[in-house]
């Protein structure tokens, strides 16, 4: 490879934990490119005539540079911390600039370093990044949007996390996080602080209680280790596993109908998911454990269901579900396009929001609705034909067992219309 950019992996031990090769080309470079303190740390190695280049001058920035130190025949270096290819610089400035043009001399991971002193096998671990900008802390109120979510559900779908942090976003903010989405029992936290430096500290299993009230050192990384498995199942919960509005108790999904409601809807593990008139939030609920990738975007016109849900969405420690108090339509615009749709109630608005569904939902996309009225299931498919959807029925009467004196009888559920449609095409 002629005159390429060298992206040299770099720990806090200098020059020692360098190849012949990386230490050469330093030494060599005509512009060096790092962060302050990683510059600082290898100053004493670069020419007299090397230029330096601060990254926090703009990432943006970085390619420009070097394109242009190449076109002038120089030597240019970047300095990155451990594996540039993990959660590295590495992989955008390959994206940005012709790999044939880069060589990556990798180093250690730091996630690396930390599983080896925690005496830690790392094959099974997965690995995630908080080296962001300040996302600011956790609330029950945050969703997809938040800098942190990524982190939270990487915790919520893994046993083992190794996950690099940033001054901002602390091992402290991380298990604050982990508490508030009702984690807080299931992992402890070990944290690495300034590794390969005279400050070294390993700091081993902590509770997320004790680690949200601590300060921690900085540089540092951060291993999550699972304690206590969900074993419960993704799908089917009994209905009793929800809380439910009381004196009127049973106001949710039952389980019959929630499951071929839930079939219908098609579901994928990163769908997107509207639930409208959540109610106690069974459906959504199970929906966003089978959608472990995607989301849940539901909505109350209740406020003591909406209080109800979100003591389920607690208890299940759900973490890509929210809900909120309103009436469809107000609140869906600012929803995403959904993959799939709910409509446990409709609030009066049935035949606007049917068109309004149909006109958001992604292409292929399912919308079901339960209906336990005639005029309602009249309405719907009504305009469901003015629409020219595609749509069928299942009308399901579930009887349960119930005991009398020594024996058992079959006791009937009330019936429930169930509509599945698609915008055009035919019904599958």
């Amino acid at each position: 490879m002629a005159n390429p950019a060298y992206i040299i992996g770099v720990l806090d031990n200098g020059v020692a934990g360098l190849s012949h090769q990386a230490i050469d080309s330093i030494r060599r470079a005509d512009l060096v490119i790092g962060a302050a303190r990683t510059l600082a740390l290898f100053e004493i190695e670069f020419s007299h005539t090397a230029r330096q280049r601060d990254l926090a001058a703009g990432l943006t920035k970085l390619p420009l540079w070097i394109e242009q130190a190449l076109a002038e025949k120089q030597h240019v270096v970047v300095l990155a911390t451990g594996d540039p290819m993990c959660h590295g610089i590495g992989r955008y400035l390959l994206n940005k600039l012709d790999a044939g043009r880069c060589e990556v001399i990798p180093n250690v991971s730091t996630l690396q370093l930390a599983f080896a002193r925690l005496g830690l096998a790392w094959q099974d671990a997965v690995i995630c990044s908080a080296h962001t900008q300040d996302a600011g802390e956790w609330s029950a109120a945050a969703g997809p949007e938040h800098g942190l979510y990524p982190v939270l559900q990487m915790a919520r779908n893994n046993p083992l996390i190794a996950l690099f942090t940033s001054p901002e976003n602390s091992p402290d903010r991380i298990a604050r996080m982990l508490i508030d989405a009702g984690l807080a029992n299931d992992f402890t936290l070990s944290v690495a602080e300034a590794l390969l430096t005279d400050d070294e500290n390993i700091i081993r299993n902590l509770s997320l209680h004790d680690a949200a009230e601590r300060r921690f050192a900085d540089p540092n990384v951060v291993i999550l280790q699972r304690q206590n498995s969900d074993h419960s199942p993704r799908f089917g919960l009994a209905d009793e596993c929800f809380f439910q509005r009381k004196p009127d108790k049973g106001l949710i999904t039952k389980r019959e109908v929630r499951a071929v409601s839930l079939a219908r809807l098609q579901l994928r593990v990163n769908s997107i998911v509207w639930d409208i008139g959540a109610g106690s939030g069974s459906v959504g609920l199970e929906a966003s454990r089978l959608c472990p990738q995607g989301y849940v975007y539901a909505i109350e016109k209740n406020p003591a269901d909406v209080a109800i849900a979100n003591q389920n969405r607690t208890k299940m420690a759900v973490t890509n579900y929210r809900v909120e108090h309103g009436k469809a339509p107000d609140l869906l615009a600012n929803w995403p396009d959904p993959d799939a749709i709910f409509f446990g109630g409709s609030g009066g608005e049935l035949a606007e929001l049917i068109t309004l569904c149909l006109s958001r939902i992604k292409p292929g996309g399912w919308l079901v609705m339960n209906f336990v009225t005639l005029e309602n299931l009249a309405l719907a498919t009504q305009r469901l034909s003015e629409l020219n959807a595609a749509w069928d029925v299942t009308q399901l009467q579930a009887s349960r067992s119930q005991p009398i004196l020594h024996m058992h009888r079959m006791q009937a559920e009330n019936p429930v219309w169930i509509v599945s449609a698609q915008q055009g095409g035919e019904c599958e």
